[in-house]
Order: C-alpha cells, then structure tokens, then sequence
C-alpha cells in the first residue's frame, strides 16, 4: 500500500473516525493532494489529513489560525468544537473541521474579491507566523518528489535558486499583511446563512497582500479563462497587473502552479502530462500553450484539487 495512497488515506480516517467515535460509512473524499479531505456529513465534519508527518508544523499553525480567526469572528470555516487538535494517527497528523454543506449559489470569483479585502484588512495575528516564501515550499515538495526525473529537478531548483534573492527582496519591501497564500474559489464555501466563508489556511503567511490576487490573474493567462481577473480586480478594487511588482508575483505563481503537481506525478498519468506541458512551457518561454486546470483532467484526478 502506498503511502499517500486513497487507500492509505482512507484507512487512516478510519482510524480517526473511531477516535473521535463517529460512524465513517458516509466519509466522502473531497480532495487528495498534500492533504486527504474527507467529508463526513451525517457527523458534521471534516478530516484533514496530511500527506507527511514533515507538514506537522504546518498542521499546527492552521489549527492556531483557526482559534484565532474564530475569536476575531472573521468570516472563515471553524474547528470543529470539543476535539483536541491535531490528532495523530501513527506517523499522520489531521485537524477537523465543521462540514458546510454545500450550498447554491457556489461563490464567485466577485466573492473572492470581497473576501480577501475582508481577510487583508484582519490585523497579523499576535503569535508567530511564516514569512511568505514559495521558494522554501516548492524545496520542500521537491523533497518530496518520488516520480520526478533528474532533468525537471534540476530546472526546478536551478529556478528556485534564481528567484530565492528577488522574493526576499520584495519581501523586505513589502509592508507585512496576513495573506491567504492560496486564494482561489475553490477554497470558498458558501454557508446556509449566504456568508461565504474562507477555508485551507496551510498556506497562510505574512507577506505582500498583492499575492492573493495573483493566482486569478495568472490562471486568466494560463488558463485562458477571460474576465475572472478584471471581476476580481473590481471586487478587490485593485488590479494586480498594475503593480510595479507584477512580473515577479506572476513568476512566483508559475512556479507554485508547477511544482504542485509534483506529489502526484507517480500516482496519475494525467496529472503527470499535464505537469509535463507546464514545465516546457516555461523552459521554452512559451506563453501561448494553455495549461488545464488539474481539476478538470478525467475522473482518475478529478479529486485532486491543486491549481
């Protein structure tokens, strides 16, 4: 059995299921990329669960985030209540969360706009927290990487090395603001009330607001996905293409959007074309190929939510 295989995943929710002592029958898998999401409707909740005992920390921050967002009353999915957090199931460590179920209509990229003013505009929480710095997360999942050939691994970290120093400098020029880190729709529920909450804070840091609105913007270009980033732009009331440091943001975004896959690439052979095109696009400088959203390949990787 595969380490971070359904299989695996599925087993280890089992496992939580009965620690918490709910029933699993109902468990749905949402998503499986560096975290197995299980929903489990009938007891209410969500698992989280991730892919390595090395994200442990990261578990823990969101779990401090997430006590701290409910106590600000910001709008953002809650733990869910009267359970120890995380949980440790062997060398796997889960949070748990309130299920929202799923409501119509499902939020907008003009949702996403308002949230994330909403999210920038939270005062940086009084305990410590990451430095935005995708070049140390694209490291460490290259770390990570078991189907990764020694040709795209080398380009990669070769990158990761060019653009370590330009990231640190915008870094310290920036004036430090809680930044979602990974702000896409997709991590938005709409609530039973119409709110829409804001969820999936393994990513949130200190850093540039300016990149949460990065990712729709270069999806529009990858994606060729027209009009989402001038909605957003117009929720937000501020175009990220107009920032002097957009050239950078934009690379920074590439980059994440590449190095996601790497996780999977020997578990999908969709995932692992896909991964194929984006990276030779960028090593010839290609800006004319469009990339397809993960979450649209065939249904062998339609769970696999990444970017």
């Amino acid at each position: 059995m595969r380490r971070f295989s359904e299989e695996a995943m599925t087993a280890a929710m089992r496992q939580i299921a009965t620690i918490l002592d709910v029933p699993a029958d109902d468990a749905q898998l949402l998503r499986l990329t560096n975290n197995a999401v299980f929903a489990l409707p009938r007891s209410g909740i969500v698992i989280r669960i991730a892919r390595t005992h090395r994200l442990r920390d990261r578990v823990t921050k969101v779990v401090q985030l997430a006590r701290w967002f409910a106590e600000m009353n910001a709008p953002t999915v809650r733990l869910a209540p009267g359970v120890e957090q995380p949980i440790e199931v062997g060398d796997l460590v889960a949070s748990i969360w309130t299920y929202v179920q799923p409501q119509s209509p499902t939020p907008f990229v003009e949702d996403l706009g308002l949230a994330l003013r909403a999210f920038h505009d939270l005062e940086v929480p009084p305990f410590p927290l990451p430095v935005w710095d995708p070049i140390e997360d694209a490291r460490r999942r290259l770390a990570d990487a078991e189907g990764l050939d020694s040709h795209d691994r080398d380009f990669l970290v070769e990158w990761c090395d060019r653009l370590a120093p330009r990231l640190n400098a915008l870094n310290q020029r920036a004036e430090p603001k809680l930044i979602h880190g990974d702000a896409h729709v997709g991590n938005l529920l709409r609530e039973s009330s119409g709110l829409v909450v804001t969820c999936d804070f393994d990513a949130t840091c200190v850093g540039p607001w300016q990149v949460d609105l990065a990712a729709v913007a270069v999806g529009e270009e990858r994606f060729e996905r027209m009009g989402a980033h001038r909605a957003l732009a117009a929720a937000y009331g501020f175009d990220v293409a107009s920032d002097p440091f957009w050239p950078l943001l934009r690379e920074a975004r590439e980059l994440k959007m590449i190095v996601a896959a790497v996780p999977l690439l020997d578990t999908s052979t969709h995932v692992a074309a896909e991964f194929a095109i984006r990276i030779r696009s960028v090593q010839e400088n290609d800006h004319k190929t469009r990339w397809r959203p993960f979450a649209e390949l065939p249904p062998s990787t339609t769970r696999a939510r990444l970017i």
